[in-house]
């Protein structure tokens, strides 16, 4: 697929050599992460205790920080140049992980999930900023889709790695794992330090609209996962909700007044790319929810070792990878509508499939089937969403469209495994399971109705792959990341 005829696609110059390396290892190393972690949460739970609070805790600490700073990691690149920032994310993230695998209780690995998060959210925009930085026209998109078919592959390694270290040595090993292509790439990336692209100090950074951002997240979420122990009544849990709304009122009002926004909110007046967010804020909140819950139920209750649980959600991100390109080509001739409308509702059928699960659990007819739906699903969506969007907004734009279809798919999983607990209740059952999977089912087809409303077809010959090919592949390792 993406990898094949690597060797053809490898550029030339040694520079553009070590640039496209130090990209792939430092992405691979936060998509691994992804996906290593939800197979530790059962693992994580018995050892450190705390129950489904501290398991949603662990993945969204991550994803708020994250998310909440992966749209100004881009404006720090700008300011301090491209290599300087990854070196920044790399060591932060090397650090952190360290921390999650030495935490002592739940609470020390959710502080240290949250810090590592904000490494993370310096790792990917930046490397990808150092492609685009350092290739120019065809060797660009061959670039990128270098980029994505190798970080893709932690796709396929991730669950092995994850689920061998979980079951045979301890999950703290998938922290420290981390550490290994950390060390092994910092040499090379601090000899591009002298190649760094010249900086650009003419615009501010926006340090309010990502505080705002962090509290306006943050207090929501505090709220809905903390909600089932404490109850709604308690000041511990609508204090932070009032506090979080009015942060994610005042982030809009600043937005929208300052000179340099970290989320320029005049994008969202371009209709694509306005309902291909919409779309992408339910689609990816059903893949989150969907697989952080099927992920656990496998192993608590379906009695699968880490491992299986692993290899047994594969199959839709093999299919993805194999099949994404032959969909987006098919958009290219046809357009996105229909492709985006379609795709998520195959995987609200495949998620709706898994009713069938009973006890015991029988993985080949009541899980494996559902999941060949959804992947086929999948890979109709991702590529076509991903050029609707993009397509949609000016080639000098492209970036800061990305990082803001980037940012929504984290927020939607960070929100919709907030309302884990509310969904499936305080324990997990086969009930809880039903009741998650309806609620997937029912994001999908929520991304359906938006696109089927909303996207509409570019006409033939306008500007729509110029800045939408060389996304619409990375992208398509994204998607794979998101469904861990």
């Amino acid at each position: 697929m993406l990898m094949t005829d690597a060797a053809a696609l490898l550029p030339s110059s040694p520079l553009q050599k070590r640039v496209l390396v130090v990209a792939i290892v430092a992405s691979f190393i936060a998509i691994l992460d992804g996906f290593v972690v939800n197979l530790a949460l059962p693992a994580i739970g018995r050892e450190l205790g705390g129950g489904l609070v501290i398991q949603q805790w662990v993945v969204d600490a991550y994803l708020l920080t994250l998310g909440a700073l992966i749209l100004v990691a881009g404006s720090l690149s700008d300011h301090f140049g491209r290599a300087r920032i990854l070196e920044w994310g790399l060591a932060g993230f090397t650090v952190t992980s360290v921390m999650c695998g030495l935490a002592w209780t739940g609470e020390v690995l959710v502080v240290s999930r949250a810090l590592q998060g904000i490494a993370g959210a310096l790792l990917v925009p930046s490397s990808l900023a150092m492609i685009i930085t350092s290739f120019s026209g065809p060797a660009q998109s061959k670039a990128i889709g270098q980029w994505s078919g190798w970080t893709s592959a932690a796709a396929i390694v991730g669950p092995l790695i994850g689920g061998l270290s979980v079951d045979m040595l301890s999950w703290r090993v998938i922290f420290f794992i981390n550490v290994i292509p950390a060390v092994a790439i910092w040499p090379v990336l601090a000899g591009l330090r002298a190649s760094d692209a010249a900086r650009d100090r003419s615009k501010r950074i926006d340090y309010l609209g990502a505080f705002l951002a962090m509290i306006g997240l943050g207090g929501p979420v505090y709220a809905f996962i903390e909600q089932g122990r404490l109850g709604w009544g308690n000041p511990q849990v609508w204090v932070p909700l009032l506090a979080g709304v009015a942060a994610l009122a005042l982030f809009l009002i600043h937005e929208a007044r300052t000179a340099d926004p970290m989320l320029p909110l005049r994008l969202f007046t371009i209709g694509n790319f306005a309902w291909g967010n919409v779309a992408t804020l339910a689609i990816y909140g059903g893949i989150s929810l969907g697989f952080f819950v099927l992920g656990i139920y496998l192993q608590q209750v379906g009695g699968m070792g880490a491992t299986v649980a692993g290899i047994a959600l594969l199959p839709g991100t093999i299919i993805l990878m194999f099949s994404a390109s032959y969909f987006g080509g098919l958009a290219g001739k046809y357009g996105p509508r229909w492709f985006m409308a379609a795709g998520p509702l195959l995987c609200a059928v495949g998620f709706l499939m898994c009713l069938s699960v009973q006890e015991p659990l029988n993985y080949w007819t009541q899980v494996f089937p559902g999941q060949i739906v959804f992947g086929i699903g999948l890979a109709t969506l991702v590529a076509p969403l991903t050029a609707a969007i993009l397509g949609a907004v000016p080639t000098e734009e492209a970036g800061i469209g990305s990082a803001v279809n980037n940012a929504v798919a984290r927020i939607a999983g960070l929100i919709c495994i907030a309302f884990a607990g509310l969904i499936v209740g305080p324990v997990f059952t086969r009930q809880g399971l039903y009741n998650a999977l309806v609620v997937t089912a029912a994001l999908f087809l929520a991304g359906a109705v938006a696109s089927a409303v909303g996207i509409r077809n570019p006409v033939r010959g306008a500007k729509a792959a110029a800045g939408g090919e060389p996304d619409t592949a990375s992208d398509d390792g994204g998607a794979a990341g998101q469904h861990s």
